[in-house]
Protein backbone atom coordinates (compact mmCIF):
# COMPACT_ATOMS: atom_id res chain seq x y z
CA UNK A 1 0.00 0.00 0.00
CA UNK A 2 1.45 3.35 -0.98
CA UNK A 3 1.32 6.05 1.31
CA UNK A 4 -0.33 9.27 -0.09
CA UNK A 5 0.73 12.64 0.74
CA UNK A 6 -1.21 15.45 0.01
CA UNK A 7 -0.07 19.20 -0.38
CA UNK A 8 -2.48 21.85 0.39
CA UNK A 9 -2.14 25.37 -0.63
CA UNK A 10 -4.38 26.90 1.85
CA UNK A 11 -3.75 31.44 1.20
CA UNK A 12 -5.94 32.18 3.94
CA UNK A 13 -5.50 35.45 5.14
CA UNK A 14 -8.66 36.62 6.88
CA UNK A 15 -7.83 34.38 9.98
CA UNK A 16 -4.87 36.81 10.71
CA UNK A 17 -6.78 39.82 8.87
CA UNK A 18 -3.85 40.51 7.19
CA UNK A 19 -3.46 40.37 3.26
CA UNK A 20 0.19 39.68 3.00
CA UNK A 21 -0.60 36.12 4.05
CA UNK A 22 -1.97 35.35 0.88
CA UNK A 23 0.93 35.87 -1.28
CA UNK A 24 3.16 34.69 1.32
CA UNK A 25 1.45 31.03 0.99
CA UNK A 26 1.90 31.36 -3.16
CA UNK A 27 5.74 31.88 -2.66
CA UNK A 28 5.91 28.64 0.26
CA UNK A 29 4.50 26.85 -2.20
CA UNK A 30 6.46 28.00 -5.33
CA UNK A 31 9.24 27.53 -3.12
CA UNK A 32 9.42 24.47 -1.75
CA UNK A 33 10.22 21.29 -3.33
CA UNK A 34 8.62 19.56 -6.25
CA UNK A 35 6.20 16.58 -5.36
CA UNK A 36 4.65 13.77 -7.27
CA UNK A 37 2.26 13.94 -4.99
CA UNK A 38 -1.56 15.36 -4.91
CA UNK A 39 -1.75 19.27 -4.80
CA UNK A 40 -4.81 21.09 -4.08
CA UNK A 41 -5.51 24.71 -3.38
CA UNK A 42 -8.36 26.07 -1.19
CA UNK A 43 -10.27 28.62 -2.66
CA UNK A 44 -9.91 31.97 -0.99
CA UNK A 45 -11.16 35.60 -1.28
CA UNK A 46 -8.58 37.39 -3.13
CA UNK A 47 -6.89 39.88 -0.58
CA UNK A 48 -8.44 43.41 -0.17
CA UNK A 49 -7.81 46.18 2.76
CA UNK A 50 -11.38 46.53 3.01
CA UNK A 51 -12.86 45.75 7.03
CA UNK A 52 -13.88 42.15 7.28
CA UNK A 53 -17.36 41.78 8.98
CA UNK A 54 -17.16 40.54 12.98
CA UNK A 55 -19.42 37.71 13.38
CA UNK A 56 -20.15 35.69 16.92
CA UNK A 57 -16.51 37.96 17.71
CA UNK A 58 -14.78 36.57 15.30
CA UNK A 59 -13.24 38.75 11.90
CA UNK A 60 -14.66 37.51 8.80
CA UNK A 61 -15.97 34.09 10.33
CA UNK A 62 -17.98 33.74 6.90
CA UNK A 63 -15.18 33.88 4.99
CA UNK A 64 -13.08 31.35 7.31
CA UNK A 65 -15.79 28.65 8.21
CA UNK A 66 -16.52 28.60 3.97
CA UNK A 67 -12.77 28.16 3.38
CA UNK A 68 -12.51 25.04 6.62
CA UNK A 69 -15.44 23.63 4.55
CA UNK A 70 -13.93 23.89 1.22
CA UNK A 71 -10.45 22.14 3.59
CA UNK A 72 -12.53 19.34 4.37
CA UNK A 73 -13.76 18.58 1.18
CA UNK A 74 -10.25 18.58 -0.39
CA UNK A 75 -8.91 16.55 2.19
CA UNK A 76 -11.72 13.86 2.17
CA UNK A 77 -11.26 13.36 -1.56
CA UNK A 78 -7.59 12.25 -1.15
CA UNK A 79 -8.29 10.69 2.79
CA UNK A 80 -4.01 11.05 2.89
CA UNK A 81 -1.97 9.08 5.01
CA UNK A 82 0.29 12.90 5.62
CA UNK A 83 -0.30 16.09 5.16
CA UNK A 84 1.85 19.42 3.80
CA UNK A 85 0.48 22.95 4.74
CA UNK A 86 1.67 26.20 2.62
CA UNK A 87 -0.33 28.85 4.76
CA UNK A 88 -1.94 31.88 5.28
CA UNK A 89 -2.19 32.10 8.88
CA UNK A 90 -2.32 29.81 11.20
CA UNK A 91 -6.27 28.26 11.95
CA UNK A 92 -4.63 26.45 8.43
CA UNK A 93 -3.55 23.71 10.45
CA UNK A 94 -7.43 23.18 12.20
CA UNK A 95 -8.84 21.23 8.99
CA UNK A 96 -5.56 18.75 8.35
CA UNK A 97 -4.58 18.49 12.11
CA UNK A 98 -8.14 17.13 12.67
CA UNK A 99 -7.88 14.95 9.62
CA UNK A 100 -4.85 13.55 11.30
CA UNK A 101 -6.16 13.08 14.74
CA UNK A 102 -9.21 10.96 12.78
CA UNK A 103 -6.35 8.65 11.28
CA UNK A 104 -3.87 8.37 14.21
CA UNK A 105 -5.89 9.21 17.45
CA UNK A 106 -3.36 9.00 20.57
CA UNK A 107 -0.85 7.54 18.71
CA UNK A 108 -0.62 11.35 17.26
CA UNK A 109 1.24 14.02 18.98
CA UNK A 110 1.26 17.81 18.11
CA UNK A 111 4.76 19.70 17.96
CA UNK A 112 3.18 23.26 17.82
CA UNK A 113 6.52 25.63 16.97
CA UNK A 114 5.13 28.72 17.61
CA UNK A 115 6.04 32.16 20.17
CA UNK A 116 2.50 32.08 20.74
CA UNK A 117 -0.02 28.93 22.19
CA UNK A 118 -2.65 29.94 19.88
CA UNK A 119 -5.90 29.05 22.33
CA UNK A 120 -7.28 32.14 23.12
CA UNK A 121 -11.22 32.81 22.06
CA UNK A 122 -13.12 35.35 20.77
CA UNK A 123 -13.69 36.69 23.88
CA UNK A 124 -10.25 37.63 24.48
CA UNK A 125 -9.02 38.40 20.17
CA UNK A 126 -10.92 38.28 17.18
CA UNK A 127 -8.65 36.70 15.18
CA UNK A 128 -8.91 33.25 14.60
CA UNK A 129 -5.48 32.81 14.17
CA UNK A 130 -5.31 32.69 17.73
CA UNK A 131 -8.14 30.51 18.42
CA UNK A 132 -6.92 27.00 16.37
CA UNK A 133 -4.97 25.14 18.80
CA UNK A 134 -8.08 25.58 21.22
CA UNK A 135 -10.25 24.53 19.31
CA UNK A 136 -8.30 21.16 18.26
CA UNK A 137 -8.66 20.54 21.81
CA UNK A 138 -12.60 21.54 21.90
CA UNK A 139 -12.30 25.09 23.58
CA UNK A 140 -13.54 28.16 21.87
CA UNK A 141 -15.92 28.50 18.87
CA UNK A 142 -18.41 26.05 18.26
CA UNK A 143 -18.51 25.67 14.97
CA UNK A 144 -14.92 25.85 14.77
CA UNK A 145 -14.76 23.10 17.35
CA UNK A 146 -17.64 20.85 14.97
CA UNK A 147 -14.70 20.36 12.62
CA UNK A 148 -12.54 18.25 15.35
CA UNK A 149 -14.63 15.01 15.50
CA UNK A 150 -11.61 13.37 17.44
CA UNK A 151 -10.38 16.35 19.86
CA UNK A 152 -6.68 16.75 20.77
CA UNK A 153 -5.92 15.66 24.36
CA UNK A 154 -3.82 18.43 26.09
CA UNK A 155 -0.70 16.20 27.27
CA UNK A 156 -0.65 15.25 23.57
CA UNK A 157 0.52 18.40 22.67
CA UNK A 158 4.23 20.65 23.04
CA UNK A 159 4.82 24.26 22.25
CA UNK A 160 7.77 24.85 21.51
CA UNK A 161 9.97 28.70 21.16
CA UNK A 162 6.97 30.14 23.11
CA UNK A 163 7.99 32.58 26.11
CA UNK A 164 6.23 35.17 27.97
CA UNK A 165 2.49 34.39 27.45
CA UNK A 166 -0.57 36.20 27.91
CA UNK A 167 -2.24 36.31 31.36
CA UNK A 168 -4.95 34.38 29.98
CA UNK A 169 -2.45 31.88 27.72
CA UNK A 170 -0.61 31.17 30.77
CA UNK A 171 -3.67 30.17 32.64
CA UNK A 172 -5.22 28.08 29.87
CA UNK A 173 -1.94 26.13 29.80
CA UNK A 174 -1.41 25.27 33.33
CA UNK A 175 -5.18 24.38 33.33
CA UNK A 176 -4.67 21.81 30.73
CA UNK A 177 -1.43 20.78 31.87
CA UNK A 178 0.38 21.79 28.12
CA UNK A 179 3.89 21.10 27.93
CA UNK A 180 6.54 23.80 27.20
CA UNK A 181 9.92 24.74 25.90
CA UNK A 182 11.39 27.95 25.77
CA UNK A 183 14.19 29.16 22.91
CA UNK A 184 16.95 29.00 25.57
CA UNK A 185 16.29 25.37 26.04
CA UNK A 186 15.66 24.39 22.16
CA UNK A 187 18.81 26.16 21.42
CA UNK A 188 20.52 23.75 24.05
CA UNK A 189 18.67 20.61 22.86
CA UNK A 190 15.44 18.84 22.22
CA UNK A 191 15.50 16.86 25.34
CA UNK A 192 12.30 18.26 26.68
CA UNK A 193 10.12 16.96 23.33
CA UNK A 194 11.92 14.10 22.98
CA UNK A 195 11.05 12.97 26.42
CA UNK A 196 7.79 13.96 25.37
CA UNK A 197 7.14 12.12 22.41
CA UNK A 198 8.40 9.03 24.60
CA UNK A 199 6.55 9.35 27.80
CA UNK A 200 3.17 10.01 25.96
CA UNK A 201 3.75 6.76 23.24
CA UNK A 202 3.95 9.21 20.31
CA UNK A 203 4.04 7.03 16.88
CA UNK A 204 3.16 10.41 14.45
CA UNK A 205 3.69 13.97 14.95
CA UNK A 206 1.89 16.87 13.78
CA UNK A 207 4.26 19.65 12.92
CA UNK A 208 3.23 22.99 12.97
CA UNK A 209 5.58 26.02 12.16
CA UNK A 210 4.37 29.57 12.80
CA UNK A 211 7.44 31.56 11.46
CA UNK A 212 6.86 34.33 13.26
CA UNK A 213 8.72 31.95 15.98
CA UNK A 214 11.81 32.83 14.50
CA UNK A 215 14.12 35.86 15.32
CA UNK A 216 13.45 39.08 13.24
CA UNK A 217 16.58 40.52 13.04
CA UNK A 218 17.72 37.18 11.35
CA UNK A 219 14.41 36.20 9.19
CA UNK A 220 12.41 39.37 7.82
CA UNK A 221 9.33 38.12 6.27
CA UNK A 222 7.21 37.89 9.54
CA UNK A 223 4.76 39.94 11.33
CA UNK A 224 7.67 41.95 13.58
CA UNK A 225 10.14 42.75 10.82
CA UNK A 226 7.53 44.88 8.95
CA UNK A 227 8.77 47.79 7.32
CA UNK A 228 8.00 51.24 9.37
CA UNK A 229 6.74 49.39 12.52
CA UNK A 230 6.88 51.76 15.59
CA UNK A 231 8.29 50.64 19.05
CA UNK A 232 5.10 49.88 21.17
CA UNK A 233 2.77 48.74 17.57
CA UNK A 234 2.83 44.93 18.57
CA UNK A 235 2.26 45.65 22.36
CA UNK A 236 3.67 43.13 24.76
CA UNK A 237 2.74 40.23 22.24
CA UNK A 238 6.58 37.43 22.40
CA UNK A 239 8.35 37.77 18.89
CA UNK A 240 10.49 34.74 18.23
CA UNK A 241 13.52 34.05 19.07
CA UNK A 242 15.11 31.18 17.37
CA UNK A 243 16.64 30.29 13.95
CA UNK A 244 15.88 28.68 11.37
CA UNK A 245 18.57 26.23 12.35
CA UNK A 246 17.17 25.64 16.06
CA UNK A 247 13.89 24.73 14.14
CA UNK A 248 15.57 22.04 11.96
CA UNK A 249 17.56 20.71 14.09
CA UNK A 250 14.25 20.56 16.50
CA UNK A 251 12.73 18.63 14.11
CA UNK A 252 15.12 16.56 13.09
CA UNK A 253 15.32 14.87 16.72
CA UNK A 254 12.02 14.89 17.25
CA UNK A 255 11.51 12.82 14.30
CA UNK A 256 13.94 11.06 14.95
CA UNK A 257 11.73 9.20 17.66
CA UNK A 258 8.25 9.36 15.62
CA UNK A 259 7.29 9.76 12.36
CA UNK A 260 5.91 13.31 10.63
CA UNK A 261 2.89 12.65 9.14
CA UNK A 262 1.81 16.84 9.20
CA UNK A 263 3.52 19.59 8.28
CA UNK A 264 1.78 23.09 8.11
CA UNK A 265 4.24 26.35 7.45
CA UNK A 266 2.27 29.33 8.29
CA UNK A 267 2.13 33.04 8.87
CA UNK A 268 4.60 33.66 6.22
CA UNK A 269 4.92 38.26 5.61
CA UNK A 270 7.58 38.21 2.27
CA UNK A 271 7.21 42.06 3.08
CA UNK A 272 10.10 43.33 0.48
CA UNK A 273 8.27 40.67 -2.18
CA UNK A 274 4.60 42.77 -1.29
CA UNK A 275 6.89 46.01 -1.93
CA UNK A 276 8.36 45.04 -4.84
CA UNK A 277 5.16 43.73 -6.74
CA UNK A 278 3.15 47.44 -5.22
CA UNK A 279 5.99 48.77 -7.35
CA UNK A 280 5.92 46.73 -10.21
CA UNK A 281 2.01 47.44 -10.67
CA UNK A 282 2.54 50.85 -10.41
CA UNK A 283 5.78 51.03 -13.02
CA UNK A 284 4.68 52.28 -16.98
CA UNK A 285 4.23 49.55 -19.57
CA UNK A 286 3.36 47.33 -16.82
CA UNK A 287 -0.48 47.45 -17.12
Amino acid sequence: MTSTTLRLLFPQWQGGNNPPYHLGSLLLSYLSPRSDGPIESVPVDEPTTEPQPVVDGITAKPQIIRQLNDAVTLIEKHNPDSIVVFGGDCLVSLAPFAHLLNKYGDKLGVLWIDSHPDVQTAEQYPNAHAHVLGALIGTGDKDLVAHVSTRLNPSKIMIAGIHDPLPYEAEYLASHSIETVGPEKIKKDAKDVTEWIERENIEHLAIHIDLDVLDPSLFRSVLFAKPGRGEHDFGNVAEGKLSMEDVLNLIDQATSKAEAVGLTIAEHLPWDMLNLKNMLSALPLMK
